[in-house]
C-alpha cells in the first residue's frame, strides 16, 4: 500500500484491539485510510481506539446502522459514512438516525457520506436523504494524498 502511493486504501475493521495493540508496528501512510466499524451505542468504544492510532486518516462506517449514535465524539475524526442493513433479512434502519449522524457531522465540520438505505432491494431503496445525496469527502485528507502522490510529503511515519 505505501509503495502504491497514487492508489487510496481504505482499510476498515471490527478488530479495533488488536488495531491499537498493532499501532507502533505500522508504517502509516497517507494514502492508507484507516476506519472502524460501529453499529450502534455497544460499540462506541472503537472510535477511541481509532482515534489512537497515527494514521493520517480516520474514518467511521456506521454501517450496518441498527440504533441512534447520539453525542458521538468526533473529534480527531475525519470522515463519516452512514448506511443500512441490506439483503434479504435486513433490519430498517430509522431515517431520524441518519438525520441525526449527518447534523452532527455538520456541527462539528466533519464530511458526511451517505451511502444506502439499505433493505431487501438496496438499489431499489436507493441513498437519497432529505432530497440530495451526501457524498462529501475529507478534502484535507485528499490534499494529502495527492501532495504525497508528488513526493512533497514522506511516506515514512517515524514512532
Amino acid at each position: 500500500m505505501r509503495r502504491a502511493h497514487w492508489h487510496r486504501f481504505q482499510v476498515l475493521t471490527k478488530r479495533s484491539e488488536r488495531l491499537a495493540q498493532l499501532n507502533q508496528k505500522l508504517e502509516w501512510a497517507p494514502n492508507i485510510w484507516m476506519g472502524v466499524s460501529v453499529e450502534g451505542d455497544k460499540y462506541r468504544a472503537r472510535i477511541d481506539h481509532l482515534r489512537a492510532t497515527s494514521s493520517f486518516v480516520k474514518f467511521l462506517s456506521l454501517e450496518p446502522l441498527l440504533g441512534p449514535l447520539p453525542n458521538l465524539n468526533l473529534k480527531g475524526i475525519d470522515w463519516v459514512i452512514v448506511g443500512g442493513e441490506s439483503g434479504p433479512n435486513a433490519r430498517p434502519m430509522d431515517p431520524s438516525w441518519a438525520k441525526n449522524l449527518r447534523d452532527q457531522c455538520r456541527d462539528a465540520k466533519v464530511p458526511f457520506f451517505f451511502k444506502q438505505w439499505g433493505g431487501k432491494n438496496k438499489k431499489q431503496a436507493g441513498r437519497v436523504l432529505e432530497g440530495r445525496t451526501w457524498d462529501q469527502m475529507p478534502s484535507a485528507a485528499l490534499e494529502l494524498s495527492t501532495l504525497c502522490g508528488r513526493g512533497q510529503v514522506p511516506l515514512t511515519v517515524v514512532a
